[in-house]
Formats: C-alpha cells, structure tokens, sequence
C-alpha cells in the first residue's frame, strides 16, 4: 500500500497552519507537505513535528509572491539573485527539520521575454540549486503543472521537464509528477510513471475534474494505486487535494485500501 502524506496547505485548511499538524496525526498520517514553511520559525514547526510524532517529507523553494499571484521565479531573468537568496533559505529550513526533497517551482512565462533565455535561465538556477542542495545531502525536483489551473506556467508536461533535467545533468535532480497535473495535461498516467519511474522522486495526487479527493473523478485511483505497488515505487505520495466537503469525511478513499 502506497505511504500517503498530508498536504498541510490542502488539508485541513478550516484551521491556522500550525493546528493542521494535529489534525494530520488524528486523521493517521505519518507524514505531512506543504508549500512553503517560511512564515513561520524553525521552532515552531519542530514543535508541531515532535508533539504529533510526523516528518515533513517535502516543501518548495520560495516562489516569489505567492498572494500576488507569482508561482514561482526560476524561469525569470531579472529574479536570479532572488531565487539564489531562496534556495539558501530552504536548505536551511529543510535541514533543521529533516527534510530530504524540495520542489522548485519554475514560474509563468512573463510577457515578452524569449522562451529560450526563460529556458536557459531555469536550466542555469537549477544546476545552480542542486549543487547547493547536494552540498547538504537533499534532492532537488521540478513540477510539471497544468497550464488550465495556472495560464502561461512555464513547465507544463513531463517529456519538458525529463529534457531540462538531462539538460542541467545533475544526479540529485529529480521529478515530482503531480497526477491531477499530469491527467490534465496529457494522461497515460500508468505508462509515463512507468517509463520514468527512475527519476521520479514523489507523486501527488487529486482527482479530476474538481481537484478533489480520490474517487470523486474519472482517475481509477484503486487501479493506479496497485500498478504503483507493482512497478516498484517507493516513494511518499502527497494528498494535495480539494477536500470535497471536509478533509476527515473525506478520507474514506484511504479506508477502502486496507
């Protein structure tokens, strides 16, 4: 049976950040995820971790302004210092609370500015972000994300971001395919796991269409979950969903795999 994380950004949003920790551990998750842990101390989060017995078992680098509408900054010319200062930041969140992966998040393409120097600046910050990130022993990964959800991201399907990662040719950069992205970018979900299941570091999962929990949607996650069993993935996977009513009434998708 695959090992589920909570996504604490998703989950259990009807409480402030730092209560989702408990609820996460009530509801029996060993593991959490979120976006970003900046807004809070190193301490505070520590605390959470030690009080409910969980791991974090990945966060992003920072991504700009996120309440502004920014989803990343790593495709951007003009943001390189910004996204260097940024990659120091995490690793030292990640190594104070034990987290081994962060997500790099590439941005919308800006308006009138050349694919290949967007193309070319990602490539640049990422050789740059996993050198900085092998130094201290973590992996790095890139995300592929819907362009329906979020117009103009820069990294929008898997064969992308396998090709940048063969560009950047570092051996602790990796993927993290997010199935409700990849379901609405390009399906042939089970196979293009299976082609790249190498270097594919961590799996997310909602349902589509509405990003909610599994089985609300057309996926047919008990068959997804069996061939990821099959195949020999080892990895976490992050319940990043939309809870359709709450989070703990809809976790019974879990409950039905045992």
């Amino acid at each position: 049976m695959p090992q589920f994380a909570a996504n604490l950004t998703m989950l259990f949003n009807e409480v402030p950040f730092l209560e989702r920790f408990k609820k996460a551990a009530q509801a029996d998750f060993k593991a959490v995820e979120f976006l970003f842990p900046y807004a809070h101390s190193v301490d505070e989060i520590k605390q959470k971790l030690d009080e409910n017995h969980l791991k974090i078992v990945l966060h992003n680098l920072p991504a700009g302004d996120w309440d502004a509408g920014e989803r990343g900054i790593a495709c951007m010319p003009d943001r390189v210092d910004e996204f260097r200062a940024g990659v120091s930041k995490a690793i030292a969140y990640a190594k104070a609370l034990d987290v081994s992966q962060l997500n790099c998040l590439a941005g919308k393409t800006p308006a009138g500015v050349d694919t290949q120097i967007l193309h070319d600046t990602f490539v640049s910050n990422l050789r740059y972000a996993a050198a900085e990130l092998k130094k201290a022993n973590l992996r790095l990964l890139i995300e592929p994300i819907n362009t329906f959800d979020i117009p103009g991201f820069f990294l929008s399907r898997t064969k992308q971001a396998m090709d940048i990662l063969d560009e950047v040719g570092a051996d602790n950069a990796f993927v993290q395919y997010d199935i409700y992205h990849a379901q609405r970018m390009e399906g042939e979900l089970c196979k293009t796991i299976e082609s790249n299941l190498s270097r594919i570091a961590h799996i997310q999962l909602a349902d589509n269409p509405g990003r909610n929990e599994p089985g609300t949607g057309e996926i047919n996650y008990v068959h997804l979950f069996q061939f990821l069993d099959r195949i020999g993935y080892k990895g976490w996977i992050g319940c990043e969903y939309k809870p359709a009513t709450n989070t703990v009434d809809g976790l019974g998708w879990i409950k039905e795999l045992n």
